[in-house]
């Protein structure tokens, strides 16, 4: 299903409803997803759940409907949860800031926080959701009830066509609780659990992508001072004036905060010289030296899987060593670059 949003000067985007459970490795992300991308200052609702109150009964499923969408549109995360069945409801409570709000973002079709209108249009329900210049809508169809489950049927114009998908609500302590969307089942707990799978693989292809940067700026230094760093630490902005050997500007602030000391991503990095043999004079030797990184889960199973070794040539070796150092023994990796 497509969702027709629109702007002030009537131009229309198209986003696929079916990608609404599949966060993107964005990690970011939301990402990631969105980089899922995205996130910060919300409430842990895990501390709220005692002090939610309740939604009073509804005893028609488009209005439950329309009022799962509402919040979904406002980025109410309490008023959300409390339209899931009960299982979802506590799966949702658990998921990670980023994770409820790309859920309630790909419900709506829109990354910001909106204003939620409903109208009627030829008797059925119309919600609109309002936010950053843009509008999803979504009309409503006739509603199928078949015992303790109820199926409503939703439009969506786009253009001159009109995508459609199933909304499937179940009776749960006299409430109607979204349970499915088209032929996908609601099931948080397990889209938490491939939720942190993608974002764990997120977090191992930065560390590779990190582990790139430094090395070319590692070469980068070597080339213009005659010998590589004593430590990464150097590589970083000079806090005024220009670039010198203890400062001498290869990567940006953030990376450089990393190699003071601070885990990068939820890796810790290593790095050592290998000094060169065979050389005649020291300032050949230091020229001809060579150099090895490694990239090591903080937290292993969590942060990654995977540790990495990089050598001076940029050969990639990695494997999952349960957290331990990797080294020029591990097998090779094929390319990865973090999305």
């Amino acid at each position: 299903m497509k969702a027709a949003v629109t702007d002030g000067s009537s131009r229309v985007g198209s986003f696929p409803l079916a990608r609404v459970f599949f966060l993107p490795a964005r990690a970011g992300a939301c990402g990631v997803l969105l980089s899922l991308l995205f996130s910060i200052g919300a409430p842990d609702l895990s501390a709220q759940r005692g002090a939610s109150p309740a939604a009073p009964p509804v005893s028609d499923p488009a209005q439950a409907l329309a009022e799962t969408l509402t919040a979904a549109c406002r980025h109410d995360e309490a008023a959300f949860a409390s339209h899931l069945t009960s299982d979802n409801a506590e799966a949702y409570r658990t998921l990670t800031q980023d994770q409820r709000v790309a859920l309630l973002k790909r419900l709506v079709l829109l990354d910001d926080p909106g204003k939620p209108l409903l109208s009627t249009l030829e008797g059925q329900t119309v919600v609109r959701c309002e936010a950053g210049g843009l509008t999803s809508e979504m009309r409503f169809g006739a509603t199928e009830v078949r015992e303790n489950l109820a199926f409503v049927p939703v439009s969506v114009p786009e253009g001159t066509d009109t995508q459609s998908v199933r909304f499937g609500l179940v009776r749960e302590s006299g409430q109607w609780k979204l349970v499915s969307v088209g032929l996908l089942l609601l099931d948080i707990r397990a889209m938490g659990r491939q939720w942190e799978e993608f974002d764990l693989q997120a977090r191992e292809r930065n560390a590779i992508g990190v582990l790139r940067k430094i090395a070319n700026a590692l070469q980068s230094y070597q080339t213009a001072y005659g010998n590589l760093p004593e430590t990464l630490e150097q590589l970083g902005p000079p806090a005024q004036g220009g670039a010198s050997p203890e400062a001498a500007g290869l990567v940006d602030s953030d990376l450089a905060e990393g190699l003071a000391g601070a885990p990068v991503g939820g890796y810790r990095l290593r790095y050592a010289i290998v000094p060169a043999s065979g050389e005649e004079s020291e300032s050949e030797r230091n020229k001809a030296a060579g150099f090895s990184l490694a990239a090591s889960p903080v937290v292993y199973g969590k942060d990654g899987r995977r540790s990495f070794f990089m050598d001076s040539g940029g050969t990639l070796r990695g494997a999952d060593k349960n957290g331990a150092v990797a080294t020029a023994d591990d097998p090779r990796v094929e390319a990865e670059e973090p999305q």
